[in-house]
């Protein structure tokens, strides 16, 4: 049986007590003018994911076009790697038809693969929808659960949690463009400590798997350029 909206008979005060904050590029969506009926919705840039449905849960929406886009720019990952560095419990919410029934040339390898590292590599739950109404009854329902049921406060930006040393040293890399969490631990794991990363040639950076030449050669214009003072600095 498909899950409805509570009712304000139903669920009264409760329902006008959920509340989601919705990044402002969802705006025009479906699931963002469905929300706004059954919750208070606050649309504003949000420093990751689409949706914020408690202080520790975030949810990245991504229709199956988008989702497939996501792997061949390399989005997908690092969209993970910041949700999972900021939140307790990040959720990927792909909505649509199957992402083997597709319009873009994605090997279908490259997808259970990309879907294989989500689900063990990053820990990160997948939920699917087939469309924009029953993704905006997920999000409700999920953020009822949480708000209502558990009493969790909806953040702006979530509850960060406590990092560990490896988890500190890998978030450091991550800084570096093109570098997902992935990545971050395979220069870890070449060269045994972030100094040893920062001390490293353009051409001793190439040897980690997964360095490029155009990566490297950005890593080490980032770690020697200048710094330079803003305007609106003393």
């Amino acid at each position: 049986m498909q899950a409805s909206f509570p009712t304000q008979r139903t669920e009264g005060a409760n329902a006008e007590a959920v509340v989601i904050y919705a990044d402002s590029r969802e705006s025009g969506s479906m699931v963002v003018s469905i929300l706004k009926k059954h919750c208070s919705l606050h649309e504003q840039k949000l420093e990751v994911a689409d949706y914020l449905l408690s202080e520790r849960v975030a949810v990245e929406r991504k229709t199956s076009t988008d989702f497939l886009q996501s792997i061949v720019d390399k989005r997908l990952f690092e969209q993970l790697s910041n949700m999972k560095h900021s939140f307790t419990n990040p959720i990927l919410l792909i909505e649509g038809n199957s992402l083997f029934e597709k319009s873009i040339n994605v090997h279908d390898n490259a997808i259970r693969g990309a879907l294989a590292s989500i689900t063990v590599d990053f820990s990160v739950p997948i939920l699917w929808t087939h469309n924009q109404l029953e993704t905006a009854k997920m999000l409700y329902r999920i953020a009822h659960r949480e708000q209502v049921k558990k009493n969790k406060n909806t953040g702006i930006r979530g509850k960060r949690k406590l990092f560990s040393e490896n988890q500190i040293q890998e978030f450091m890399l991550e800084g570096f463009p093109g570098i997902s969490n992935i990545t971050a631990k395979k220069l870890l794991k070449h060269f045994g400590s972030p100094a040893a990363v920062f001390q490293a040639s353009e051409s001793e950076l190439m040897k980690a798997d997964g360095i490029g030449r155009e990566t490297a050669k950005r890593i080490r214009i980032i770690l020697t350029r200048s710094y330079e003072k803003s305007i609106l600095e003393d």
